[in-house]
């Protein structure tokens, strides 16, 4: 059993974390097995976020005056935090995924930019692209228009180009 004081440092450290954290998702599990968990871990890793398994009463007090605290209000049954300060996206695609494979993980409720989330909204946050895959998108928007007025002006000359050529062929630029 732990001690009061290994309890209260525990909730400090959480506290601490929750502060900083923009995006929170708190899930159940039973009968997770050592190598399931092991694979989840690293999942979140890979994610960019940390992974923590935590009592339902000490999550609560860590909670109080965060932004967190209404999520981590009245949990029940076994409890988990995967939390980011990077892409949520990320973070929501790799547990949906894991949760796919291990029916046993649920979703409880989620907090992204500091905002309460619903289950439904997690799995559409994961079905969204990736934060490179919008960067991407975004800066073929901002060139493709670049690129078809290069093409536009390239044809221009091109054009006169051969209009030129075939002039010159034709002796039509004698003086």
């Amino acid at each position: 059993m732990k001690k009061r004081e290994d309890k209260r440092k525990e909730v400090e450290s959480l506290r601490a974390e929750l502060e900083r954290t923009e995006h929170l998702f708190v899930a159940g599990f039973e009968k997770l097995k050592v190598d399931e968990d092991f694979e989840l871990r690293k999942a979140v890793r890979a994610a960019g976020a940390r992974y923590r398994v935590i009592k339902n009463n000490l999550a609560e007090k860590a909670s109080q005056g965060t932004r967190a605290e209404d999520l981590l209000k009245d949990l029940a049954g076994m409890t988990s935090l995967a939390y980011t300060q990077q892409d949520p996206v990320a973070l929501a695609k790799a547990l949906t995924a894991y949760a796919k494979n291990n029916p046993s993980f649920t979703f409880k409720a989620g907090m992204v930019e500091g905002r309460a989330i619903d289950i439904r909204t997690i799995q559409e946050l994961a079905a969204l692209p990736s934060r490179e895959e919008m960067f991407s998108k975004l800066l073929f928007l901002i060139q493709a228009p670049a690129q078809r007025l290069a093409s536009a002006l390239g044809g221009v000359a091109r054009q006169l180009a051969v209009v030129v050529d075939q002039g010159c062929k034709e002796n039509k630029f004698t003086a």
